[in-house]
């Protein structure tokens, strides 16, 4: 499949409103949105092995092929047939080329044409399997929440530090426009002292059996909840207290939960469900500015920035929208390769460690343990 020009991001955005442009070059801090959101279809070509055939790998072997440099030479399932089918219902995947299935993870890893592998399982299988790949001697994106908890986090990035080899949590959300924007807004002081921030991800799941399934870490908040506890550690760092709240299912997983974090100067709050459904709104809200993203902070969507301390300070609107989104998250894992870094100064492995800190806290306090923890 030959690369689209129409599909790249610059030519799909629309140009940042000037005032917002301004009161970043006021704040010392001139954004380029060219240099900040790298062109993913610019990006080292990289050949992807997909360990794991369900419904989130989907997503990735239709975005990264479509928007990015990148391709799928291989996909890995414990059946073979699976594999197979799951190639079949992306025929552009390979760009043109053939894509392999394997009917095992280890011959996935072991695939000498696989460059990179992405881990797409549920949640309690992603230490074991990324520690797979690096024995492999292959780099490896690891699906949010990166693993159950950070201890086993700290393995996976000790083996990696150990061989060499790149490592990063799948949290795609970090890499888009929106969200890059947003930072350097939040991060310049063009929004003043931050003092709140908040972002819910509420989604009517109970009908998806792995989430009810304690032994596959399921529950809310390491699907769900992982998206909104991000959002806040991307714009307030690690908090000094945390308290959780929430409810629980007969089989002990948690339904939902509201984490409200405690920072020396600011407040944040991170919701999470997966008995009923919102907007998935969040918001970040300073002395001299706020941003709202209104619907689906976690995706390319709309921002609504207020410049002013003020309830009748000046609205602006900049749409984020882009097709895809993971091509954004495979473009960074290809560039950190080819430049021989281990891991990735958006989502580095600090961040995911501190995130799963988070969630594990908020876990002891809700009460919800893994079997095998």
């Amino acid at each position: 499949m030959a690369l689209n020009n129409s599909s790249r991001t610059t030519d799909r955005l629309p140009a940042i409103p000037d005032p917002v442009l301004q009161a970043l070059a006021d704040a010392d801090a001139p954004f380029d949105l060219a240099a900040a959101v790298p062109e993913p279809q610019d990006a080292p070509v990289l050949r992807w092995g997909i360990l794991g055939a369900g419904g989130i790998a989907s997503t990735f072997a239709t975005d990264v092929p479509a928007f990015s440099s990148g391709r799928i030479v291989a996909v890995g399932s414990r059946d073979r047939a699976r594999a197979q089918a799951f190639i079949d219902a992306h025929p552009d995947a390979g760009k043109g080329q053939p894509v392999r299935a394997h009917g095992s993870y280890e011959a996935l890893v072991g695939d000498p044409e696989v460059d990179a592998v992405y881990v797409a399982t549920p949640h309690n299988f992603h230490c074991e399997q990324a520690l797979l790949a690096l024995e492999a001697g292959k780099p490896v994106l690891v699906e949010k929440s990166f693993a159950r908890n950070a201890a086993e986090a700290r393995r996976v990035f000790d083996a990696a530090r150990a061989t060499g080899l790149f490592v990063m949590e799948a949290m795609w959300t970090r890499f888009l426009p929106g969200q890059v924007l947003l930072r350097a807004l939040a991060g310049s002081g063009a929004l003043g002292e931050l003092r709140y921030v908040r972002a819910e991800h509420l989604q009517s799941l109970e009908h998806v059996e792995r989430l009810n399934r304690p032994e596959l870490a399921g529950g809310a908040l390491l699907d769900l909840g992982v998206y909104s506890v991000s959002f806040v550690h991307s714009l307030l760092g690690a908090p000094t207290s945390l308290s959780a709240a929430g409810r629980l299912s007969a089989d002990g997983v948690d339904l939902d939960e509201a984490v409200s974090m405690t920072y020396p100067r600011a407040l944040a709050v991170a919701t999470s469900s997966m008995s009923a459904a919102s907007e998935t709104g969040g918001e970040v809200v300073g002395t001299r500015g706020r941003v709202v993203l209104p619907t689906q902070f976690y995706r390319p969507t709309r921002l609504e920035i207020v410049l002013g301390g003020s309830r009748g300070a000046p609205r602006f609107e900049w749409d984020a929208t882009v097709p895809g989104g993971f091509q954004f998250q495979a473009a960074e894992v290809a560039r950190c390769i080819a430049a021989g870094r281990t891991d990735s100064g958006t989502m580095p492995w600090s961040e995911t460690l501190a995130v799963l800190e988070t969630m594990d806290e908020a876990r002891r306090q809700l009460g919800v343990t893994y079997p095998g923890e």
